[in-house]
């Protein structure tokens, strides 16, 4: 039976569940900026969560000791200022508000030595075009499943290279970094940090060696630079299953491990999803 088919009464006891099991949890602190997270209370008792849209993209919902709350990934190029959700519960839509604050993030500048990963040629960059809607039809899927917004890391090791970080690679300006770089030797395991089903494996021209998990309603995570893969897409996983090695397949100055979170296709800091021990 896939998500799609599971009967109705089956997803309201298991919304049910989760809600009795996190009554007495803590409302987690927003982190409203770009690259950040908005964690905005939502005006309703129903015991089915309402359906939210950030712009076009439908927004994780969870519940929380004072109701249910959206879970609002905000992109690293985000405006500051009043941003705005569209909220239906019982066939009523109402807007709810929330504010975005500037951050500033660091500069990193970095030497690759393979100018082709750089200034890639025609070839790959027609290679690098398909990929990136490959990618972005993953990172903008909604699997509507009961999930929780809390990960566990994936890869035990020094960071590397922080999120968010204005990179110059060969001393030309390129995208923000957006995920964590973890140090870790090359062939050491990853593993799952949550619980989903992997929805996409494969060779990526930046990204080499890669593994992308669907954890339901928007949540995604991504793996890098890997030099082996021990899962299929369509696998189920649970946290801590082993997903992978450690590599630098792509473009990469060594073995590490780059992670991204992305949250209704908004790549977010994965240090603010993090679980407690």
């Amino acid at each position: 039976m896939t998500d799609n088919e599971i009967m109705p009464w089956v997803r309201v006891t298991a919304i049910s569940l989760l809600l009795m099991l996190c009554a007495t949890a803590p409302v987690w602190a927003s982190n409203s900026y770009p690259g950040g997270i908005a964690w905005v209370p939502l005006d309703t008792n129903d015991d089915q969560p309402p359906v939210v849209h950030y712009g076009s993209r439908r927004v994780m919902v969870a519940p929380s000791a004072i109701g249910w709350q959206a879970v609002v990934g905000i992109p690293l190029g985000a405006r500051n200022g009043q941003h705005e959700l569209t909220v239906t519960a019982k066939e009523t839509t109402q807007t709810v508000s929330f504010q975005v604050a500037p951050k500033a993030y660091e500069t990193q500048s970095i030497t690759i030595a393979d100018k082709g990963k750089v200034t890639p040629s025609q070839t790959n960059l027609e290679r690098i075009g398909r990929e990136q809607i490959k990618m972005k039809a993953i990172f903008r899927n909604f699997r509507d499943v009961p999930t929780q917004p809390a990960l566990f890391w994936p890869l035990q090791g020094p960071i590397s290279s922080p999120f968010g970080l204005r990179r110059l690679i060969n001393e030309k300006p390129r995208n923000p970094h957006s995920g964590l770089d973890i140090a870790a030797p090359e062939g050491s395991p990853i593993t799952a940090p949550a619980a989903g089903v992997i929805a996409d494996t494969g060779d990526y021209f930046f990204n080499g060696n890669s593994v992308f998990i669907d954890h339901g309603q928007g949540l995604v995570t991504l793996y890098c630079h890997m030099s082996r893969i021990d899962v299929k897409p369509g696998d189920p996983v649970k946290t801590g299953d082993v997903i992978g090695q450690v590599g630098q397949t792509g473009r990469a100055t060594g073995p590490h491990l780059h992670w991204g979170v992305s949250l209704n296709d908004a790549r977010v800091d994965p240090g603010l999803l993090m679980a407690e021990d």
